[in-house]
């Protein structure tokens, strides 16, 4: 049901808890005093019965009606309208989850709408429920309540954050390759927390700027005071842990970086090391190519003499040199012709 609470309070005191829309404006009517609607997430018809009975404007119906509204306060003649954003913390996932909590006052009314199970207002309706005096003071009172209970919500989800952020410390250092994609998950996070406690501070400073005019309570005033004082607390956090995961994540891109050119330099280093390498082996075999060609090139030197020697050296007596007087001559000037030739050749190309 959309209508979770509803009661009709005069001088701080409950007197009854209508169960439906139209006895709440019956018995208000009556007696004149305070009526508190607290709504999840109602229909159109709910939204238009309350906005018909109490003269919502428009505009501020239709926010309401939609959620997903930034943090706001305007208002509407002697009506104000408020759009909170409570958060919590996610231990298990480490992840921040945000509501939105729709506050409506006039005089002699209090409409809440909720959009999320969190915040619990009963916890808010019993404790002003608890103190009638403060109760007394009217629709601001519950008002001062509503924003007090958001506010003191954020602690827990300031102490998450920070223990996340000290974790992301420890991995930025020790050279975890995902701390990125989680600095940024949580950067990201810290962001809509920033979306959500930000426009806190002009809210209550609007509040307490107007509390002459609309007569509030001094006590109340003081109240209000109270809680900007934990706003500001709470936003100068968020302040400085964007700037704390900013400034990791650009001190994480500076050490990828230097991890990099340390890996590019031992490459070049490997590179450079491997190059002289290749050429010393390129001068090795070099050497080891002339070597080569001298030795090959007296080889064919004495080949040329071997060759001639072992023709003559064979045993047959038909050899028309053998009887020949100038046979032995010719042989040996033949030998040493061929040899002297063939090192000329070689001496001319440079191979001895």
């Amino acid at each position: 049901m959309a209508l979770i609470d509803n009661g009709i309070y005069v001088t701080g005191q409950r007197t009854s808890s209508p169960q439906s829309l139209d006895e709440t404006y019956q018995q208000l009517r009556e007696c004149a005093g305070m009526a508190w609607i607290g709504l999840y997430r109602p229909d159109a018809d709910e939204i238009r019965s309350v906005a018909d009975e109490f003269s919502l404007h428009p505009l501020a119906v239709e926010d309401a009606l939609k959620g997903h509204q930034r943090a706001k306060l305007e208002r509407f003649g002697d009506t104000l309208f408020v759009v909170l954003r409570p958060a919590w913390y996610l231990d298990a996932e480490e992840r921040v989850e945000f509501g939105e909590v729709n506050v409506f006052i006039g005089p002699g009314f209090v409409v809440t709408v909720r959009h999320a199970e969190n915040p619990d207002l009963a916890n808010v309706r019993r404790r002003m429920e608890s103190n009638p005096a403060l109760l007394a003071l009217g629709p601001e009172a519950v008002l001062h309540a509503v924003l007090d209970e958001v506010v003191d919500a954020y602690a827990p989800v300031v102490a998450g954050l920070e223990n996340d952020i000290d974790e992301i410390e420890n991995q930025l250092f020790g050279g975890d390759p995902s701390v990125s994609r989680r600095i940024y998950e949580l950067l990201s996070e810290v962001i809509d927390f920033q979306r959500a406690t930000g426009p806190l501070r002009g809210m209550l400073e609007a509040l307490l700027r107007g509390s002459e005019k609309y007569q509030v309570d001094v006590e109340l005033q003081r109240s209000f005071r109270d809680v900007l004082d934990h706003v500001l607390r709470v936003t100068e956090h968020a302040a400085s842990f964007r700037a704390l995961l900013e400034n990791a994540l650009t001190v994480h891109a500076t050490l990828v970086t230097q991890q990099q050119n340390d890996e590019m330099r031992r490459l070049s280093e490997a590179g450079l090391a491997q190059n002289e390498e290749t050429r010393r082996l390129s001068e090795v075999g070099l050497a080891q190519n002339e070597e080569v060609k001298k030795i090959s090139s007296w080889a064919a030197i004495l080949f040329a003499p071997t060759l001639v020697g072992t023709i003559y050296g064979m045993n047959f007596d038909s050899m028309p040199e053998l009887h020949w007087e100038f046979g032995y001559p010719v042989a040996v000037a033949a030998m040493g012709v061929m040899g002297l030739g063939l090192w000329g050749i070689f001496k001319r190309r440079k191979w001895l």
